[in-house]
């Protein structure tokens, strides 16, 4: 069964988080003033990442 509407929407927006959060973790590694950021922004992909999964899976 495919993803309905609401689910495409969901896996979307959390794929444009996904790849802003990507950017913000470059930028945090190139230039590290923060050592509390890179650790909290690879936790935000790798939830993020696992609601896609679950959407996914949930089809």
């Amino acid at each position: 069964m495919a993803l309905n509407r609401k689910q495409k929407k969901q896996v979307e927006a959390a794929r444009k988080k996904v790849a802003s959060l990507q950017q913000q973790l470059a930028g945090a590694r190139r230039q590290p003033d923060d050592p509390a950021e890179i650790p909290r922004l690879e936790g935000e992909i790798r939830q993020l990442e696992e609601k896609i999964h679950e959407v996914n899976e949930s089809k």
